[in-house]
């Protein structure tokens, strides 16, 4: 009888730590997809891994997106041709943790290196609800500095291309590579 119940106990732990284990790897499957989306720039299956919202967290800016706005958001991000390469990835009980570097034009040309980052992806009902940013090399100086003068000299000669830094659209990155291009042409 007590040979019974030990060998039930058994299978039904190791059941449940198979199904756990099976979680914890759709988690892994899942950021893997979407660090992969946004290293092609391909959305096409943004409902796999994207629920109703997504949350954003970098220091102390929270952004929260539907599903409409985020698409519109990798949509301006993917005009800069970005490449996102996953250093560290792991599973790890309800979340993933994951050492990103992320470099496109505008990251070099106002940073001169790709961004380092730690991130936290939290989930809910299977897909990603919070993603939360760290950045390990960030260089404000260094990005201040380019940004200062990049606004400065498109200010005085060309006007009309104002405004982009903050216009997180399509239009906007087009905006803002031809504010790079021109500036880096200037002499």
């Amino acid at each position: 009888m007590n040979k019974t119940i030990v060998f039930s106990m058994l299978f039904i732990f190791g059941c449940t730590s198979c199904k756990n284990s099976e979680k914890e790897k759709n988690k892994l499957e899942i950021a893997k997809q979407y660090y992969k989306v946004l290293d092609n720039s391909d959305y096409s299956e943004i409902t796999v891994w994207f629920g109703d919202s997504l949350i954003t967290k970098e220091g102390g800016y929270v952004q929260s997106y539907s599903q409409r706005e985020y698409l519109e958001f990798l949509k301006w991000d993917s005009v800069f041709d970005p490449s996102y390469e996953i250093l560290e990835i792991e599973a790890e009980d309800e979340i993933v943790k994951a050492k990103i570097s992320k470099v496109d034009k505008r990251i070099l040309f106002l940073h001169e290196t790709p961004f380092i980052t730690n991130q936290i992806i939290r989930f809910r009902e299977g897909k990603l609800s919070i993603v939360e940013i760290d950045y390990e090399n960030f260089d404000e100086k260094t990005w201040e500095k380019n940004k200062t003068e990049l606004l400065s000299w498109i200010d005085k000669n060309h006007p009309e291309l104002n405004g982009f830094i903050n216009d997180q659209t399509q239009i906007g990155a087009n905006k803002f590579l031809k504010a790079i291009a021109l500036f880096k042409n200037r002499k």
